[in-house]
């Protein structure tokens, strides 16, 4: 007969709960493997493979601690922090990547062209939907979600479960990364801008040269034109810049985590 003694329990429980709690947070909040069109089952079920092929390595630094006592639900929180702000740092690559697409839409004259964005649950329009599709690509060919998958296994090394967690210079330095968004977004969007500007330039010095011109009629298709035209030329500058990004965002994440190098399988 097998017994288990509520100790024990409490040992194999812990030794689950909480490396599963900061896996699952990163699964969900990460982009791409976070995406609402993933089902739920297959985030659980991806979650729970991971953890357990982690388990057996980060088992002996699970300090022993009741996961139902007070500092255990804090130890659990303290996980599923640290899994929403890794995932938060790589979902700012793709916040800035759709702003650009929809600064781009809005003086191209696609502001009306919206749709809904279930990742988001909110608004976007047409540019920044296809903008954000081609980052996901990108971001999939860099391998960036095994990039993602293996640094938060290297984690339960250098930051692991009941350690003191993230500093406040950490939490510092993830509100800054706010301002990643407009800078990011304004690079990525700035040869379009910048040729449409010069665009509409030439348009009102049109108009006061023919005021019988319908300027209507005429600078929409030109704008739409022209800026459809410079997005396709600039779309090959766009791969160096999207992958600095990338990188910058996983160098970022190393330095969260303290990991010095990611060790890809």
């Amino acid at each position: 007969m097998i017994s288990i003694t509520t100790a024990e329990l409490n040992t194999l429980l812990a030794t689950f709960l909480w490396p599963f709690s900061r896996i699952l947070a990163l699964v969900a909040s990460a982009p791409i493997l976070g995406n609402p069109s993933v089902p739920v089952r297959v985030k659980l079920g991806l979650a729970i493979m991971i953890t357990i092929l982690v388990t057996p390595a980060v088992e002996k630094s699970i300090p022993p601690i009741d996961p139902a006592s007070g500092i255990g639900l804090i130890i659990l929180l303290q996980q599923i922090l640290i899994g929403v702000a890794i995932g938060f740092v790589m979902r700012i690559v793709f916040v800035a990547v759709e702003m650009a697409g929809e600064l781009i839409g809005l003086q191209m004259g696609l502001g009306f062209a919206i749709f809904f964005d279930p990742q988001n649950s909110g608004q976007i329009d047409i540019m920044g939907r296809f903008l954000g599709v081609i980052a996901s690509l990108a971001f999939l060919a860099m391998d960036g979600h095994l990039m993602m998958i293996a640094l938060i296994s290297q984690s339960f090394t250098t930051l692991p479960v009941g350690s003191e967690g993230m500093t406040d210079a950490t939490f510092t330095t993830l509100a800054n990364l706010g301002g990643e968004i407009f800078k990011s977004g304004l690079q990525l969007s700035l040869p379009v801008l910048t040729a449409l500007l010069i665009t509409n330039l030439a348009l009102g010095i049109l108009t006061r040269a023919a005021p019988q011109l319908n300027i209507f009629a005429v600078g929409f298709p030109l704008t739409l034109s022209m800026g459809l035209l410079v997005l396709a030329l600039s779309m090959p500058f766009y791969a160096p810049i999207l992958e600095r990004l990338v990188y910058d965002g996983l160098n970022l994440m190393m330095g969260i985590l303290n990991v010095k190098e990611i060790n890809m399988p």
